[in-house]
């Protein structure tokens, strides 16, 4: 059985009528995170990774300035910046040498509070977020023996009178012992008990303060990187009902909402990262010098940073496009799952491109390309792998037959 391209002519207007910026766009906001991130150089990182910490201080300056509440509405005490200036912000640190995994997950969670949740969690929580009282950095949805395969995850959420009951647990739960709430997704009906395997799966924000030592613990996952990976376990958590985020039972498709603004954030670290590795690479080659010439005079120094060059730009102007269509309600999630594919792939090759530039010192730690090497690489597993972008680009765009 074959299956017809599918027509997405309605749903993809031209480019002209979206109207997207080229260049240094917001560049108040792009000068504004560079000085922060110039108080946090490589040593500071350096030293985050050796003692495996949280690097507070730096999330502190973040939040100080308003980046992590770029995305809440001012009238929740928020920027109520637009989806790209938070991209913005968040390739800036990465291209300043930073890393914005302690707390970018604040921006992408945000979404499904301020798309689905009610007015009561919203003005309880939002401002609290927003001035740095509140962290909301945990996002609990990753399991150990279902991976990517969401609707088979066995964490339960079982309603009892005013509180739902939690069993199951979660794994690659970045920042969750530096977060004070959770989002977490959880199945409340059983998958042999509804009609769609992506219906009976609700989401839940959840007080970690009140739950620790309640049923609920979480323990450091040591990784290549330092991200600050945790296990959560929960073992009879009880939370109050009014938890419960928009309408039981929906929460797979409320995760999903939110996924294209996720892909779009994460990508622009990795475009951030893909213009730190090509910058510091090419001041390198200029610098150095064998046989009595810059080792950036050779072609097979030059080619390998043009490739990355020309490979990052293609990225980022298809997530400016991505985000273009986010801003105007159109349909996204083509551009953001080739704009993932795209942007992490460019940043590997710029990664690897940087680490041969520099020969035996790009494996010393004193010249952060070791470290930023590591980090880069979890672009093409993390948020979604690079195979399911191509499975969806396959199925969604070419129409290709399903291959799972």
């Amino acid at each position: 059985m074959t299956s017809e391209p599918i027509d997405r002519a309605a749903a993809n207007p031209p480019v002209d009528t979206l109207g997207f910026a080229l260049g240094d766009d917001h560049p108040e906001i792009r000068d504004s995170v560079r000085r922060i991130c110039a108080g946090f150089p490589g040593d500071y990182w350096r030293k985050q990774e050796e003692q495996e910490a949280y690097p507070a201080e730096f999330v502190a300056a973040l939040t100080q300035a308003g980046y992590l509440a770029a995305l809440i509405p001012e009238e929740y005490g928020g920027s109520g910046m637009p989806l790209r200036a938070a991209a913005v912000i968040l390739e800036e640190i990465h291209a300043a040498g930073c890393n914005a995994g302690a707390c970018h997950a604040q921006m992408y969670i945000m979404g499904t509070l301020l798309r689905h949740g009610n007015d009561a969690q919203k003005r309880k929580y939002l401002p609290l977020i927003a001035t740095g009282q509140l962290r909301l950095q945990a996002f609990g949805v990753t399991e150990p023996t279902t991976g990517s395969d969401t609707t088979k995850l066995k964490t339960r959420a079982v309603r009892m009178g005013d509180e739902y009951v939690i069993d199951g647990q979660k794994v690659w739960t970045s920042r969750a012992l530096h977060s004070d709430l959770m989002l977490l997704l959880a199945r409340t009906t059983p998958v042999d008990q509804v009609r769609k395997k992506t219906d009976g799966l609700s989401v839940f924000l959840i007080d970690i303060r009140a739950c620790l030592g309640n049923g609920l613990t979480i323990t450091p996952l040591k990784a290549m990187i330092n991200h600050n990976a945790t296990e959560v376990f929960f073992d009879g958590v009880r939370i109050p009902a009014d938890s419960l985020v928009g309408a039981e039972g929906k929460g797979f498709r409320y995760i999903l909402d939110g996924m294209n603004a996720e892909r779009i954030l994460v990508s622009a670290e990795a475009i951030g990262d893909a213009r730190w590795f090509i910058r510091k690479a090419v001041a390198y080659a200029c610098e150095r010098r064998v046989f009595d010439r810059p080792i950036g005079q050779n072609q097979g120094v030059q080619f390998p940073l043009a490739r990355a060059h020309a490979e990052t730009e293609a990225a980022d102007l298809i997530l400016r496009r991505a985000a273009a269509r986010f801003a105007a309600g159109l349909p996204c999630g083509d551009d953001a799952n080739m704009g993932k594919l795209l942007a992490s792939e460019a940043a590997w090759r710029a990664a690897e491109a940087c680490l041969q530039t520099h020969g035996g010192f790009g494996y010393a730690r004193e010249y952060d390309v070791e470290r930023k090497w590591r980090e880069t690489r979890l672009f093409q597993i993390a948020p979604v792998s690079t195979n399911l972008v191509l499975a969806y680009i396959a199925e969604h765009i070419l129409g290709l037959p399903r291959s799972y």
